[in-house]
């Protein structure tokens, strides 16, 4: 059951990340946010890491980052065993990055999407649920450590 999103992102999805959590902060799930905390120029596989671990290791937890692109969050994130993030630029992507690939963390481009995109997005991959059934010998694929 989801009772956590730990959210991450640099200094260019700094002010998305910060409209995401206050919308979710206004719900019932608890809001761990990993940073960045301003504008200032940082490195995003700092907070993409650290969302990353944090994710991996809360089965009631499901993440999500925002950087320029969505696409630096996003490769960082994979590399953790367990991972399996997304990178979604409409609701319906992230709804089917859960529904068929079972992800755990959705990565937002900032600088391509409106803050309301954005919280549409999140809400989208936060209520969609993993389907199973065909897609559960996917994502055991997926998950293989080559």
């Amino acid at each position: 059951m989801l009772k956590r999103v730990i959210i991450g992102c640099d200094h260019a999805g700094y002010n998305l990340k910060e409209s995401i959590k206050a919308h979710l902060s206004a719900g019932d799930l608890e809001v761990v946010d990993k940073g960045a905390f301003s504008e200032q120029s940082v490195d995003y596989p700092d907070f993409a890491h650290d969302v990353a671990k944090s994710v991996s290791g809360d089965a009631e937890a499901l993440g999500v980052l925002v950087c320029g692109s969505g696409n630096g969050v996003n490769i960082t994130a994979n590399k953790h065993q367990g991972i399996r993030a997304a990178l979604a630029w409409t609701p319906a992507v992230a709804a089917l990055a859960r529904e068929h690939n079972n992800a755990n963390v959705v990565s937002l481009p900032a600088r391509f999407i409106s803050s309301q995109d954005g919280l549409d997005i999140v809400d989208a991959f936060l209520t969609a649920r993993f389907e199973g059934g065909r897609h559960e010998r996917r994502v055991k694929k997926i998950d293989q450590v080559c």
